[in-house]
């Protein structure tokens, strides 16, 4: 017969889950849709811009030097001021600033907005990954990731099909992909107002969470910083200088130059390599991110049955890195393309959950906080790396072959470096 506390942590659990989830879910929709819609809006307005692939590349990748410098300063913030009201300030600011997007005249205005739409975005990550520490105790930790990921996928699932058909339109003529950034900015607005009525801080600032469930969490909490007693006397800066945080931020960077690389091609990719309307690689972009957000929450379940987080890692990039290595030896077909780039967005996307556990295993309150904004930071310029690298590949070979052995070399090295951190510690 289980015990009064084992009842009440199980109904906390999920009640917790239930409240916060969906909506984080949410504006992790709304934080993807604005950041990646220029990989289709390229479709469109590169005749209206003069945007050459070195361009796009540029223009795709600067968001991520804006980008760079808020993400320890948000994950500190989480941390020590109210997550609401940074989340909040956030969305908003983003929004604005992609609707200001759908105005550029020229590659160099298109460059000052996407710098700045990184610099808005910086802190809602790591914020969000600091703030689910608050609220999941460590054996539930990368479930909730992987539920607050999935966003990714689902932005792209959705993502493909709505820019194919606002790509179409040519209102008050003004064509379609200036719609695009108008248009999707407006959501990130709206979130970011209903964020301050809606998302609670803390667990002692709830009304919906019974006493005897918050001094479960309470307590769980804190027997996860005791044992952590010895990474909380680190200062901010050793922690950061922790071996396994500098193998982490070095894979992460890596993974992130190819998996940024290929996300924001892709759409070019399909429609280069099969010749498809605007239209309809839109729908078909789509597929590859369904296997994306099936492998991200079987990943995610399946790291914290296990309590194993490196492997997760590693195993995703690697099947990235062998399906498009495949590619090179298979007959050319548009449905054998469709299954390769599946398999890749599997591995691009599938590790999320089980990497974003790891730091809070090795490091406690600030210096965890400062871990998430530092790695996330720090590899993010990776973000920049990729696109611009296969930008000038393409542009100077005509295929995207050399780009294709870049990205499967950034995934074999990744793996390699996180699998060299030490074994995370038990919870």
């Amino acid at each position: 017969m289980a015990s009064p506390q084992s009842e009440a942590g199980a109904t906390a659990r999920g009640r917790i889950a239930t409240r916060l989830l969906p909506f984080l879910f949410l504006l992790y929709v709304a934080n993807y849709l604005d950041r990646t819609n220029i990989a289709y809006a390229t479709l469109g307005m590169k005749g209206d811009l003069g945007l050459t692939d070195s361009v796009f590349g540029t223009a795709s990748g600067i968001f991520f030097i804006g980008y760079l410098g808020l993400q320890i300063p948000g994950a500190l913030l989480v941390e020590r001021w109210s997550a609401k009201r940074l989340l909040a300030i956030t969305l908003i600011t983003w929004g604005l600033l992609t609707a200001l997007t759908g105005f550029v005249r020229s590659p160099m205005e298109l460059y000052g907005a996407r710098f700045l739409l990184g610099a808005a975005e910086a802190g809602f990550f790591p914020g969000v990954i600091v703030y689910l520490s608050h609220w999941f105790i460590p054996q539930d930790r990368a479930k909730a990731v992987a539920r607050f990921m999935s966003a990714i996928p689902i932005a792209y699932i959705l993502g493909g099909p709505i820019a194919g058909k606002i790509l179409g339109l040519h209102w008050l003529n003004v064509p379609g992909w200036r719609w695009l950034f108008l248009l999707e900015g407006i959501p990130a607005v709206v979130l970011g107002i209903a964020t301050l009525f809606v998302l609670p801080n803390r667990p002692h600032e709830v009304r919906w969470l019974p006493p005897n469930e918050r001094d479960w969490l309470a307590l769980r909490l804190e027997e996860e910083r005791r044992a952590k007693a010895q990474m909380e006397q680190l200062t901010i800066g050793q922690a950061l200088r922790q071996p396994a945080v500098l193998l982490l931020t070095a894979g992460l960077f890596v993974c992130y130059s190819g998996g940024y690389a290929f996300w924001f091609w892709m759409p070019t990719m399909l429609q280069r390599m099969t010749g498809w309307s605007v239209e309809r690689v839109g729908w078909i972009g789509a597929i590859p991110f369904i296997a994306g957000l099936i492998g991200m929450l079987i990943v995610g379940w399946n790291s914290d049955r296990t309590h194993e987080r490196r492997w997760h890692f590693a195993v995703p990039q690697l099947t990235a890195a062998a399906a498009l290595a495949a590619w090179f030896f298979l007959p050319s077909s548009n449905v054998l393309l469709v299954a390769v780039f599946s398999l890749v967005v599997f591995g691009t996307i599938a590790y999320l959950p089980a990497f974003w556990a790891l730091p809070s295993s090795f490091l406690a309150s600030s210096g965890a906080a400062a871990a998430v904004g530092f790695i996330n930071c720090t590899a993010s310029i990776g973000g920049f790396v990729g696109p611009k690298i296969i930008g000038e590949l393409s542009q100077r070979s005509g295929s995207f072959r050399s780009g294709f052995i870049f990205m499967i070399a950034c995934w074999i090295i990744a793996s390699v470096l996180v699998l060299l951190c030490p074994r995370e510690r038990a919870a």
